[in-house]
């Protein structure tokens, strides 16, 4: 007879640190493709892990973490639910979205009034279930904010995406992924895993310029525009 913690474990949404996945699982419904063969090939499931939190840090805006994303956001823009972009550093470039794939009527974009207002925000957003993603730029954010902003992401199905300052990675996180953003030469990206269920952390290098799965060369040319303009705050 099977003992409790051997039925416990054979659920399959229970997940086991020496597996990269559990065989019961459909990765295609848990992972949303990067886009860049590469960085997808080097996570489990091959994409950014739906329904979690997921940081991006880097040293300083338009190194490429918006590029990063642009092909998993256009894919989801096209499934009904929203893109919502939450204290953004700058005012998003319309045009430059658009060339990217992403259906702009799914786009919202929310300023809140300090950093308290931002997680509030960020949370209310990743559990009501009507976000397919959630783009927020925190300017301070806890272990116990982390922990609520990853709770909501697995309540309300939603892909987190928290870009944060590259001081962070000194701290502990939640987050079911961290990535760590560094220009090596060239328009080429270091990516670094410094976290990720199932894969040792290790680097890769995207050549930011090459063609990613789901879009462009001409709208790659475009993505440094998405932050080009100062942010505008609500009144």
């Amino acid at each position: 007879m099977q003992t409790a913690i051997e039925q416990l474990l054979q659920r399959p949404e229970i997940w086991r640190g020496n597996h990269t996945s559990s065989p019961n699982i459909n990765k295609a419904a848990h992972h949303i493709p990067t886009g860049f063969s590469a960085l997808d090939a080097a996570l489990p499931g091959g994409g950014f892990p739906a329904g979690a939190l997921s940081e991006i840090l880097h040293a300083r805006h338009g190194i490429g973490e918006l590029r990063l994303t642009m092909p998993a956001l256009a894919r989801l823009s096209r499934g009904g639910r929203w893109i919502a972009m939450i204290a953004p550093p700058f005012l998003p470039y319309a045009p430059a979205l658009a060339a990217q794939g992403l259906d702009l009527s799914r786009v919202m974009i929310v300023h809140p009034h300090g950093n308290q207002q931002a997680l509030w925000a960020i949370e209310k957003a990743l559990r009501a279930g009507t976000c397919a993603a959630v783009l927020a730029w925190p300017k301070q954010c806890d272990e116990r904010s982390l922990r609520r902003l990853q709770l909501a992401a697995e309540a309300g199905n939603s892909l987190g995406l928290l870009f944060r300052h590259t001081q962070a990675a000194e701290s502990h996180s939640p987050a079911a992924l961290r990535l760590a953003l560094g220009h090596t030469t060239g328009q080429r990206l270091d990516v670094r895993i410094l976290k990720c269920r199932g894969t040792p952390t290790g680097s890769i290098t995207l050549d930011t310029w090459a063609t990613p799965n789901a879009t462009t060369p001409t709208a790659l040319a475009t993505t440094d525009d998405v932050v080009a303009m100062p942010s505008l705050s609500s009144t």
